[in-house]
Protein backbone atom coordinates (compact mmCIF):
# COMPACT_ATOMS: atom_id res chain seq x y z
CA UNK A 1 0.00 0.00 0.00
CA UNK A 2 1.34 3.44 -0.97
CA UNK A 3 2.43 5.75 1.80
CA UNK A 4 -0.09 8.43 2.66
CA UNK A 5 0.60 12.02 1.65
CA UNK A 6 1.19 14.08 4.80
CA UNK A 7 -0.73 17.35 4.97
CA UNK A 8 -0.72 20.42 7.22
CA UNK A 9 -3.76 22.69 7.12
CA UNK A 10 -3.38 26.31 8.23
CA UNK A 11 -6.78 27.59 9.29
CA UNK A 12 -8.01 24.10 10.14
CA UNK A 13 -10.77 25.28 12.49
CA UNK A 14 -12.23 27.87 10.11
CA UNK A 15 -15.28 27.61 7.88
CA UNK A 16 -13.48 26.13 4.85
CA UNK A 17 -10.47 24.66 6.67
CA UNK A 18 -12.55 22.55 9.05
CA UNK A 19 -14.56 21.06 6.18
CA UNK A 20 -11.31 20.23 4.40
CA UNK A 21 -9.84 18.66 7.54
CA UNK A 22 -12.86 16.38 7.80
CA UNK A 23 -12.50 15.55 4.11
CA UNK A 24 -8.88 14.53 4.68
CA UNK A 25 -10.02 12.36 7.60
CA UNK A 26 -12.32 10.48 5.21
CA UNK A 27 -9.51 9.94 2.67
CA UNK A 28 -7.53 6.72 2.38
CA UNK A 29 -4.46 8.32 0.78
CA UNK A 30 -4.03 11.49 2.88
CA UNK A 31 -3.03 12.06 6.49
CA UNK A 32 -3.45 15.32 8.39
CA UNK A 33 -0.22 15.54 10.39
CA UNK A 34 -0.58 19.09 11.68
CA UNK A 35 -2.90 22.05 11.94
CA UNK A 36 -2.56 25.78 12.44
CA UNK A 37 -5.20 27.75 14.38
CA UNK A 38 -4.17 30.28 17.02
CA UNK A 39 -7.44 30.16 18.93
CA UNK A 40 -7.13 26.39 19.49
CA UNK A 41 -3.35 26.08 19.80
CA UNK A 42 -2.17 23.37 22.18
CA UNK A 43 -5.23 21.21 21.69
CA UNK A 44 -5.88 18.15 19.54
CA UNK A 45 -7.72 18.92 16.30
CA UNK A 46 -9.96 15.86 16.68
CA UNK A 47 -11.17 17.23 20.01
CA UNK A 48 -11.73 20.72 18.59
CA UNK A 49 -13.72 19.48 15.57
CA UNK A 50 -15.30 16.49 17.32
CA UNK A 51 -13.77 14.16 14.74
CA UNK A 52 -11.90 11.21 16.26
CA UNK A 53 -10.07 10.41 13.00
CA UNK A 54 -8.24 13.76 13.18
CA UNK A 55 -5.55 12.93 15.72
CA UNK A 56 -3.05 15.75 15.25
CA UNK A 57 -1.87 18.78 17.26
CA UNK A 58 -3.01 22.34 16.67
CA UNK A 59 -0.20 24.92 16.54
CA UNK A 60 -0.17 28.69 16.90
CA UNK A 61 2.37 29.42 14.15
CA UNK A 62 3.42 28.01 10.81
CA UNK A 63 6.96 27.49 12.13
CA UNK A 64 5.65 25.23 14.90
CA UNK A 65 3.43 23.25 12.52
CA UNK A 66 6.23 22.86 9.96
CA UNK A 67 8.51 21.29 12.55
CA UNK A 68 6.60 18.12 11.63
CA UNK A 69 7.66 16.82 8.17
CA UNK A 70 4.90 17.21 5.59
CA UNK A 71 4.39 16.90 1.85
CA UNK A 72 1.72 19.56 1.32
CA UNK A 73 0.89 22.72 3.26
CA UNK A 74 -2.62 24.10 2.76
CA UNK A 75 -2.99 27.85 3.38
CA UNK A 76 -6.51 28.71 4.52
CA UNK A 77 -5.94 31.59 6.98
CA UNK A 78 -6.09 35.35 6.29
CA UNK A 79 -4.43 37.67 3.76
CA UNK A 80 -2.15 39.32 6.32
CA UNK A 81 -0.51 36.02 7.28
CA UNK A 82 -0.86 33.99 4.07
CA UNK A 83 2.31 35.12 2.29
CA UNK A 84 4.58 34.48 5.28
CA UNK A 85 3.00 31.05 5.79
CA UNK A 86 3.49 30.11 2.13
CA UNK A 87 7.15 31.17 2.13
CA UNK A 88 7.76 29.28 5.38
CA UNK A 89 6.19 26.14 3.91
CA UNK A 90 8.35 26.38 0.78
CA UNK A 91 11.44 26.83 2.95
CA UNK A 92 10.46 23.63 4.78
CA UNK A 93 10.27 21.72 1.48
CA UNK A 94 6.49 21.52 1.14
CA UNK A 95 4.33 21.98 -1.90
CA UNK A 96 1.60 24.53 -1.15
CA UNK A 97 -2.11 24.75 -1.92
CA UNK A 98 -3.58 28.23 -1.36
CA UNK A 99 -7.24 28.85 -0.64
CA UNK A 100 -6.73 32.21 1.06
CA UNK A 101 -7.67 35.23 -1.05
CA UNK A 102 -6.26 38.74 -0.96
CA UNK A 103 -2.72 38.20 -2.25
CA UNK A 104 -1.66 40.51 -5.07
CA UNK A 105 0.07 39.60 -8.33
CA UNK A 106 3.33 41.04 -6.95
CA UNK A 107 3.07 38.66 -3.98
CA UNK A 108 2.67 35.69 -6.28
CA UNK A 109 5.59 36.83 -8.44
CA UNK A 110 7.83 36.75 -5.35
CA UNK A 111 6.39 33.39 -4.26
CA UNK A 112 6.90 31.97 -7.76
CA UNK A 113 10.60 32.88 -7.66
CA UNK A 114 11.07 31.07 -4.34
CA UNK A 115 9.01 28.05 -5.41
CA UNK A 116 10.99 27.54 -8.62
CA UNK A 117 14.26 28.03 -6.77
CA UNK A 118 13.27 25.21 -4.42
CA UNK A 119 11.63 23.12 -7.17
CA UNK A 120 8.28 23.17 -5.42
CA UNK A 121 4.77 24.08 -6.55
CA UNK A 122 2.20 26.57 -5.29
CA UNK A 123 -1.33 26.02 -6.56
CA UNK A 124 -3.45 29.08 -5.75
CA UNK A 125 -7.18 28.63 -6.23
CA UNK A 126 -9.53 31.57 -5.86
CA UNK A 127 -12.29 28.98 -5.57
CA UNK A 128 -12.13 25.19 -5.28
CA UNK A 129 -15.77 24.64 -6.29
CA UNK A 130 -16.10 22.84 -9.61
CA UNK A 131 -18.92 25.19 -10.71
CA UNK A 132 -16.62 28.20 -10.13
CA UNK A 133 -13.87 26.60 -12.21
CA UNK A 134 -16.33 25.90 -15.00
CA UNK A 135 -17.67 29.47 -14.87
CA UNK A 136 -14.13 30.76 -15.36
CA UNK A 137 -13.50 28.44 -18.29
CA UNK A 138 -16.79 29.45 -19.94
CA UNK A 139 -15.94 33.13 -19.39
CA UNK A 140 -12.54 32.66 -21.02
CA UNK A 141 -14.27 31.21 -24.06
CA UNK A 142 -16.73 34.10 -24.21
CA UNK A 143 -13.92 36.68 -24.01
CA UNK A 144 -12.45 35.31 -27.22
CA UNK A 145 -15.59 36.37 -29.10
CA UNK A 146 -16.91 39.39 -27.15
CA UNK A 147 -14.98 42.60 -26.53
CA UNK A 148 -16.99 44.28 -23.75
CA UNK A 149 -17.00 42.55 -20.37
CA UNK A 150 -16.82 43.34 -16.65
CA UNK A 151 -16.69 41.35 -13.41
CA UNK A 152 -18.91 41.68 -10.35
CA UNK A 153 -17.70 40.18 -7.07
CA UNK A 154 -20.27 39.32 -4.39
CA UNK A 155 -19.54 38.47 -0.73
CA UNK A 156 -20.83 38.88 2.82
CA UNK A 157 -20.51 42.24 4.54
CA UNK A 158 -17.57 41.24 6.76
CA UNK A 159 -15.22 40.03 4.00
CA UNK A 160 -12.23 42.35 4.25
CA UNK A 161 -10.45 41.57 0.97
CA UNK A 162 -11.88 43.14 -2.14
CA UNK A 163 -11.97 41.89 -4.78
CA UNK A 164 -12.18 38.28 -3.63
CA UNK A 165 -9.64 35.71 -4.75
CA UNK A 166 -12.27 34.26 -7.08
CA UNK A 167 -12.82 37.62 -8.79
CA UNK A 168 -9.07 38.31 -8.99
CA UNK A 169 -8.49 34.96 -10.63
CA UNK A 170 -11.32 35.54 -13.11
CA UNK A 171 -10.01 39.01 -14.01
CA UNK A 172 -6.50 37.61 -14.47
CA UNK A 173 -7.77 34.90 -16.80
CA UNK A 174 -9.85 37.29 -18.89
CA UNK A 175 -7.02 39.83 -19.01
CA UNK A 176 -4.65 37.24 -20.43
CA UNK A 177 -7.00 36.89 -23.38
CA UNK A 178 -7.40 40.64 -23.95
CA UNK A 179 -8.18 43.91 -22.22
CA UNK A 180 -11.89 44.66 -22.12
CA UNK A 181 -13.16 47.33 -24.47
CA UNK A 182 -14.52 50.54 -22.92
CA UNK A 183 -17.17 52.67 -24.60
CA UNK A 184 -15.94 55.69 -22.62
CA UNK A 185 -12.29 55.85 -21.51
CA UNK A 186 -11.92 55.96 -17.75
CA UNK A 187 -10.19 59.35 -17.86
CA UNK A 188 -13.26 60.77 -19.64
CA UNK A 189 -15.79 59.66 -17.02
CA UNK A 190 -17.96 62.47 -15.64
CA UNK A 191 -18.29 61.72 -11.96
CA UNK A 192 -16.31 59.73 -9.39
CA UNK A 193 -13.79 57.49 -11.13
CA UNK A 194 -14.49 54.79 -8.49
CA UNK A 195 -18.00 54.35 -9.87
CA UNK A 196 -16.45 52.35 -12.72
CA UNK A 197 -14.79 49.91 -10.33
CA UNK A 198 -11.16 48.86 -10.06
CA UNK A 199 -9.08 47.96 -13.10
CA UNK A 200 -7.41 44.56 -12.72
CA UNK A 201 -5.52 43.10 -15.67
CA UNK A 202 -7.43 45.37 -18.04
CA UNK A 203 -10.84 44.35 -16.65
CA UNK A 204 -13.24 46.48 -14.57
CA UNK A 205 -14.10 44.69 -11.30
CA UNK A 206 -16.84 45.76 -8.89
CA UNK A 207 -17.10 44.35 -5.33
CA UNK A 208 -20.44 44.11 -3.51
CA UNK A 209 -20.34 43.46 0.26
CA UNK A 210 -23.77 42.95 1.83
CA UNK A 211 -25.49 40.36 4.06
CA UNK A 212 -27.11 37.53 2.13
CA UNK A 213 -24.08 36.61 0.05
CA UNK A 214 -21.43 34.01 0.81
CA UNK A 215 -19.17 34.08 -2.26
CA UNK A 216 -20.28 34.82 -5.79
CA UNK A 217 -18.73 36.06 -9.00
CA UNK A 218 -20.27 37.13 -12.28
CA UNK A 219 -18.79 37.92 -15.68
CA UNK A 220 -21.04 40.12 -17.81
CA UNK A 221 -20.47 40.27 -21.57
CA UNK A 222 -22.22 42.74 -23.83
CA UNK A 223 -22.62 43.18 -27.56
CA UNK A 224 -25.11 45.15 -29.64
CA UNK A 225 -28.56 43.77 -28.96
CA UNK A 226 -27.41 40.97 -26.68
CA UNK A 227 -25.94 40.24 -23.26
CA UNK A 228 -24.39 37.18 -21.60
CA UNK A 229 -24.18 36.55 -17.82
CA UNK A 230 -21.91 33.79 -16.47
CA UNK A 231 -22.38 33.53 -12.72
CA UNK A 232 -21.22 31.28 -9.88
CA UNK A 233 -22.85 31.38 -6.42
CA UNK A 234 -21.80 29.55 -3.26
CA UNK A 235 -24.21 28.45 -0.55
CA UNK A 236 -23.74 28.42 3.21
CA UNK A 237 -21.86 25.10 3.31
CA UNK A 238 -18.13 24.79 2.64
CA UNK A 239 -18.59 21.20 1.44
CA UNK A 240 -18.52 22.12 -2.30
CA UNK A 241 -14.90 23.25 -1.87
CA UNK A 242 -13.66 20.01 -0.35
CA UNK A 243 -13.49 17.85 -3.47
CA UNK A 244 -11.53 20.46 -5.38
CA UNK A 245 -9.15 21.09 -2.49
CA UNK A 246 -8.45 17.36 -2.14
CA UNK A 247 -7.73 17.18 -5.87
CA UNK A 248 -5.29 20.09 -5.51
CA UNK A 249 -3.51 18.40 -2.59
CA UNK A 250 -3.16 15.14 -4.51
CA UNK A 251 -1.83 16.71 -7.73
CA UNK A 252 0.08 19.86 -6.73
CA UNK A 253 3.34 17.88 -6.81
CA UNK A 254 2.99 17.51 -10.59
CA UNK A 255 3.66 21.25 -11.03
CA UNK A 256 6.57 23.62 -10.41
CA UNK A 257 6.26 27.28 -9.44
CA UNK A 258 3.03 29.24 -8.97
CA UNK A 259 -0.07 28.19 -10.87
CA UNK A 260 -3.45 29.90 -10.59
CA UNK A 261 -6.68 27.94 -10.77
CA UNK A 262 -7.76 24.41 -9.99
CA UNK A 263 -7.90 23.52 -13.66
CA UNK A 264 -4.09 23.53 -13.68
CA UNK A 265 -4.37 19.99 -12.27
CA UNK A 266 -7.66 18.95 -13.84
CA UNK A 267 -7.56 16.49 -16.70
CA UNK A 268 -9.02 17.70 -19.98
Amino acid sequence: MAEKKRVIVAGATGWAGSALARGIARSDDLQLCGALARSSAGRNLGEVLNEQRLDCPVHATAAEALATPADVFVEYTKPDSAKANILAALAAGCHVVVGTSGLADADYAEIDFVARERERAVLACGNFAITAVLAMRFAELAARYLDHFEVIDYAHETKVDAPSGTARELAARLGRIKAAALGVPLESIRGPREARGATLNGVQVHSVRTPGFVIGVEAIFGAHGQRLHIRHESGESAEPYVGGALLAIRRVHTLTGVHRGLDAVMKA
